[in-house]
């Protein structure tokens, strides 16, 4: 069982600690509420224009590119990324070498410098970052589902924000957004792997004490509106379509989000799941295909993912909306529920090897709820969900009133996959 434990600092910052005394590495996250549900419309983007800028220079690494080096002579493994609710920063290291990159990340966080020149050159790296995405296509859906549901609203925005935009974004609109978002009281800092605890606490508090506590304001409601089925179409040719089939579901505080969860396993979350044996193996029609939850802090919604043969949309969308009518209808039968959580709980585990991922585990959990469930606490929870259970949450999300479809390919319109779009 892992022990993590939380110090929080009299300024409001919370520290986890997640040590593996057996292993070689160790990991430093940070993570703060920055995203793109905290940005307003003037400057959309700006959480992620941010998060890239500060790889660019700090007071302490001024020279551009320093950083990159000292972390590569470290043989460190590092990123950073943004999200609609986070923005994090990550490295991990050889166990012996943390103190240098718990010192490097850091500084990343409390003392960037956002020199007018490098954000001139950053701006046309992150143009180019949407450029790419615009031929990824199953991001691509992704976004346009998430705007089909949401509309011109923080959780309908693209998290890079648009090219017209970041043009309009400049050193004053990211030091005020810095300014009132990174603050202590929404920063979370975690360390797991081999460590000193009593030398990493130092180094943290020497860091971080100083600073005052702060407070950001909070994000705007989600405003969530549908009636009837809803369809988003984006012309594009391309080898094959890709879609996502959805439903309007709840907030990540819901205690039915685990059977939720179960019931997106028991669809499309394996080889073994029904909607790859029907859509893959019988019908020949996709090479991916699964399912899954994203539930956010006060929206959410249960997704079916999938890149199709152009042809046979109409025959898999189909598919899926009559195995979604099966698991609405009828009990999960006991063997298949089994198979399904052991699934689960078996990526839930061998997801928590490695330093990094334990670090994200605990981070993200204390980022966002402020409460923190153990691997064994999560399966306990998973082993007690019963048919019963998923077939209420079911039937409260599965309902035309929650459904949604979006799709990336060489459509003209949704009209005919209107018609079909019922449950």
């Amino acid at each position: 069982m892992h022990k993590v434990k939380k110090i929080t600092l009299p300024n409001g910052l919370r520290v986890l600690l997640a040590p593996q005394p057996q292993g070689l590495a160790a990991s430093v996250l940070i993570l703060v509420a920055a995203g793109s549900e905290y940005e307003t419309k003037k400057v959309n983007g700006v959480s992620h224009f941010l998060e890239h800028m500060v790889f660019k220079g700090t007071a302490n690494r001024p020279r551009v590119g320093q950083i990159s080096e000292e972390l590569d002579a470290l043989g460190a493994r590092s990123n950073a990324f943004t999200d609609q609710e986070m923005t994090g920063y990550y490295a991990k290291v050889e166990a012996k070498k943390l103190p240098k990159v718990l010192d490097i990340v850091t500084d990343i966080y409390l003392n960037p410098v956002f020199v007018p020149e490098e954000i001139e050159k950053e701006r046309g790296v992150i143009i180019e970052e949407i450029n790419m995405d615009e031929d990824q296509l199953p991001r691509k859906v992704s976004e346009l589902f998430q705007m089909l549901l949401y509309g011109d609203q923080p959780a309908g925005w693209n998290v890079a924000g648009t090219k017209e935009i970041l043009k309009t974004i400049f050193k004053k609109e990211i030091a005020a957004y810095r300014g009132a978002r990174y603050v202590m009281t929404g920063t979370v800092v975690v360390v797991a792997g081999k460590f000193n605890e009593a030398a990493v606490m130092r180094q943290i508090r020497e860091a971080f004490a100083h600073l005052p506590k702060g407070r950001a304001a909070a994000k705007l409601k989600t405003v969530e509106r549908q009636k009837k089925p809803a369809v988003a179409v984006y012309h594009k040719e391309a080898g094959q379509s890709h879609l996502v089939l959805g439903f309007r579901a709840f907030n990540q505080f819901d205690p039915r989000r685990y059977a939720l969860q179960v019931a997106a396993n028991i669809l499309g979350g394996g080889m073994s799941s029904r909607l790859f044996k029907r859509v893959r193996e019988e019908l020949g029609a996709a090479y991916y295909i699964y399912a899954g939850t994203s539930l956010s802090l006060d929206h959410g919604y249960f997704q079916i993912s999938a890149g199709v043969e152009h042809a046979k949309t109409e025959i898999v969308l189909r598919a899926i909306l009559e195995e979604c009518r099966r698991l609405r209808n009828e009990d999960v039968p006991i063997k298949e529920l089994r198979r399904s959580k052991d699934h689960m709980i078996g990526g839930l585990i061998l997801g928590l090897e490695t330093s990094d991922d334990l670090a994200a585990f605990y981070g993200t959990q204390e980022l966002l709820t402020k409460r923190i469930l153990s691997p064994e606490q999560l399966t306990a929870i998973i082993e007690k969900i019963t048919p019963a259970d998923i077939r209420a949450v079911i039937r409260d999300v599965f309902r035309n009133d929650r459904l949604n479809l979006a799709i990336v390919g060489p459509h003209k319109n949704g009209k005919a996959l209107t018609k079909i779009l019922k449950l």
